[in-house]
């Protein structure tokens, strides 16, 4: 399936399960959105991704106040976490981020809204596509955590009522910009 096909059905199943999708041209036309999208503490871990594309530093320009101390001294909720993502799934709208990191697993949990940058050439087909770069990820001897994120967090588990943002965030934006990086490893 071409990229373009793969992309609209990325688009439209993470857009099911309640993710905002939207597509730039830049990083620093994401910033603005994520500007006018979210007020208050902004984490942001230091990955290769981040410091690769300047994302805090284009963020802080936007007018994001991005939180520059130890992610648990932020607050009880910080407004927003940014971060990248490894890769996406077209036929769930899932992202997936290598987040050994504490950083990262803070950042997409604790605060209200996530917003993640995808590139567009990450964006895989579906679950057995994503074997090969799944079993990438657990090379080595130490433990690594890798999160699967299919829209914003939701339970049914309190008296089966549907909650959203119960156990993170109450809003995913996702962040399509091409050229982030192509490569499946890096975020």
């Amino acid at each position: 399936m071409p990229t373009n096909e793969r992309l609209s059905q990325f688009m439209e199943a993470a857009r099911r399960v309640g993710s905002e999708v939207t597509q730039f041209n830049s990083p620093t036309e994401a910033a603005a959105y994520i500007a006018e999208k979210s007020k208050g503490t902004t984490l942001v871990p230091d990955t290769q991704l981040s410091e690769k594309h300047g994302i805090k530093e284009i963020l802080k320009l936007a007018g994001v106040d991005v939180w520059s101390g130890p992610f648990r001294e932020a607050g009880q909720i910080p407004a927003a976490g940014v971060t990248f993502c490894n890769f996406g799934m077209a036929d769930t709208g899932t992202v997936v981020l290598e987040s050994t990191m504490e950083d990262i697993r803070l950042a997409t949990t604790l605060p209200e809204k996530h917003f993640v940058f995808i590139d567009p050439e990450t964006i895989l087909e579906d679950n057995l596509a994503a074997v090969k770069p799944m079993s990438a990820l657990h090379v080595g001897s130490e433990p690594r955590f890798v999160a699967y994120i299919t829209g914003p967090s939701r339970t049914a588990d309190i008296e089966r009522v549907l909650t959203i943002g119960c156990h993170g965030p109450r809003e995913l934006h996702i962040l399509v910009v091409a050229d982030i990086s192509s490569d499946l490893m890096e975020i």
